[in-house]
């Protein structure tokens, strides 16, 4: 009869003595958390994206406690997979439960994660995360230099941008920003020609046109992914706007323009030197160019004052910075690069006389207009 392997016990190894004996414990252990916090963060908001996309956030909003079963009764799905991912929300502070049976999302945390209205709402952050084929490209970008396309990204990325961005944009740009430029206001309410350079999928333009229906807009868009969504959702809005693809068309085929946009989107261009000549251009000589940048500065001592820092320069990585260097060469500006300096060394160097910076309590960004 064969004898049983005895098993001996491993030694504790403790993580200081591992890496060295000059690295303190502590130390190790405070990157420890950090890391597996991160991870923790990124495995909860695959269970935020899955709340929003099955609905359960809005299935709880107002509805006070909640068993599993009753929100299984509620939304139609799983008892079981809901509890479980019940607990987790409740472990990870979103949801309340005081005991792991009954669950509450309260109002204020209804406002970030249910009320797509809103502008709190959370947006993108309840986005699927990237699939490994996104990953395995960018891993190449780092070999290469050459980042991906907002089109390379997947269809799924131009809908993601408006959800990001789209409610700032509903709450500020026709409210806010178009009665911030002198005159502008009546010269849309009597007709003007607008256009949108890196149009997105055309909130802004849908925006305009329904506010001010005697203007005729164009948007311009590099992303076909984007162009056929925006197509898209004008007629679903019943507004006239013509979309161009870029490859095709230029703003100079159009011109001359009374009012150019290009809101959140200068700094995910390969070349906005040349966008800036060509806007230039393309304006007429008393119109208006309104510009919408990340709020950042030159000095990254002061940009760390911002908590979402990290996440910033990550999906500069992941997006910005990948789509400015989609071409060998791109102006490599990224999420955080055309700061209030850039921007005004930018839009001079275009010919631009005048540039007024407009401050809308918007916590991301900030609001130009520019004039020759």
């Amino acid at each position: 009869m064969a004898t049983a392997p005895r098993l001996v016990p491993r030694p504790k190894v403790w993580a200081a003595e591992v890496a060295g004996p000059e690295i303190e414990a502590d130390d190790v252990r405070l990157v420890q958390q950090k890391v597996w916090g991160y991870r923790q963060g990124q495995l909860v908001t695959t269970m935020m994206h899955l709340g929003d996309r099955l609905g359960i956030y809005r299935a709880m909003q107002g509805a006070g406690p909640l068993t599993a079963a009753e929100l299984a009764l509620a939304s139609g799905l799983h008892e079981r997979w809901l509890l479980e991912w019940l607990r987790s929300q409740a472990a990870a502070g979103l949801i309340e439960s005081p005991d792991g049976e009954s669950f509450e999302l309260t109002a204020a945390a209804g406002e970030v994660l249910a009320n797509d209205a809103a502008l709190t709402f959370a947006g993108s952050a309840l986005s699927p995360p990237r699939g490994p084929e996104v990953i395995d490209r960018l891993a190449e970008s780092f070999k290469t230099g050459i980042g991906l396309t907002y089109d390379d990204l997947g269809p799924g990325e131009a809908d993601h941008v408006e959800r990001a961005f789209g409610n700032w944009t509903a709450h500020t740009l026709v409210p806010r920003f178009v009665p911030a430029v002198d005159g502008l206001a009546g010269r849309l309410t009597a007709g003007a020609r607008v256009a949108d350079v890196g149009c997105g999928t055309g909130l802004a333009l849908r925006l305009l046109a329904a506010e001010y229906p005697n203007s005729d807009f164009s948007g311009f868009e590099l992303s076909q992914h984007a162009i056929d969504k925006a197509v898209e959702n004008a007629a679903a809005d019943g507004v006239a706007i013509d979309f161009h693809n870029v490859t095709e068309t230029s703003l100079g085929d159009k011109a001359p323009f009374d009012v150019v946009l290009t809101l959140d989107c200068l700094h995910d261009m390969t070349r906005p030197d040349d966008v800036a000549a060509d806007i230039h251009a393309s304006l007429a000589d008393d119109g208006v160019w309104l510009v919408k940048e990340i709020r950042s500065t030159p000095d990254f001592t002061q940009n760390r004052k911002n908590p979402l820092l990290a996440m910033m320069y990550a999906t500069s990585v992941s997006v910005c910075l990948s789509s400015a260097m989609s071409e060998p060469d791109g102006a490599g500006y990224g999420t955080l690069g055309l700061n209030p300096e850039a921007l005004r060394d930018l839009v001079t160097t275009a010919g631009f006389t005048s540039i007024e910076r407009h401050e809308f309590d918007d916590p991301i960004n900030l609001y130009y207009s520019i004039t020759k």
